[in-house]
């Protein structure tokens, strides 16, 4: 199985760390974000990893050349920051099956290994990491909802009634590649973007069986710099 790191943001709230830095290489632990993300990968088995540049994206080309860990490595380029769905699709020509797909500025601390293993089940069309999180946080998030058997039936994108706690998509899933399809069809959101949460929702309202994995530990998208700050002492705290 291929995976596939979204890391063309361009991380504006983030400056002027992002000044001239792609988040991605920002570090956090002793190491760029993004190492962490392809450490994680690694780990699952990936055959290839394939990478979407887009800001300052030769700065991780130069970091990581061809390879990491003895996995080969190939970049995409999204020239327009046109969002998620948008950059995936650079990618299409490089996956001819299953993938995991990875957003490039997340550290995630639990075990992956069960979306891959349902996955390969022929019955399921794809798989989204869940974590539970406050009615607050759910607010600025993709909230899922799920059957007896924790497939997502169906989200709601930035609710204003949320449940409490609630369950919401995190930064890792498990997809096949009619998922480049439905990212072809996702119109632009409100903020002008292509967005990953309508692609899985054309996926979900096209009856796909898309199965819920909880996150048994804890992951964080890093986007602001008080994320950076949290996610540096997580990881250095469980360091020593």
């Amino acid at each position: 199985m291929k995976a596939v790191v979204l890391a063309a943001g361009e991380g504006t709230r983030l400056r002027p760390l992002t000044a001239e830095t792609p988040k991605a290489v920002l570090e956090v632990g002793g190491k760029p974000i993004i190492e962490h993300c392809f450490e994680q990968l690694v780990d699952l088995g990936v055959e290839t990893l394939v990478v979407v540049v887009g800001y300052e994206g030769e700065r991780i080309i130069e970091r990581y050349g061809d390879s990491f860990a003895g996995v080969p490595i190939t970049y995409t380029h999204q020239r327009e920051r046109e969002g998620m769905a948008h950059a995936l699709l650079t990618a299409e020509a490089h996956v001819d099956g299953p993938f995991v797909l990875m957003d490039g500025d997340s550290v995630v601390r639990c075990d992956l290994k069960e979306l891959v293993d349902r996955q390969r089940d022929p019955s399921i069309d794809g798989t989204v990491l869940v974590e539970e999180v406050s009615a607050a946080a759910a607010r600025e998030k993709m909230v899922c909802v799920l059957n007896e058997r924790d497939e997502i039936v169906a989200r709601r994108q930035k609710p204003d009634d949320p449940p409490d706690p609630s369950l919401v998509a995190a930064s890792v899933q498990t997809a096949t590649p009619a998922l480049f399809d439905a990212c072809r069809r996702v119109e632009r959101s409100p903020r002008g973007e292509y967005e990953m949460s309508d692609a899985i929702r054309i996926r979900i309202e096209a009856d796909a069986t898309i199965a819920a994995v909880r996150c048994d530990g804890w992951l964080v998208n890093v986007n602001t710099p008080a994320e950076l700050r949290r996610t540096d002492r997580k990881l250095r705290d469980e360091t020593g």
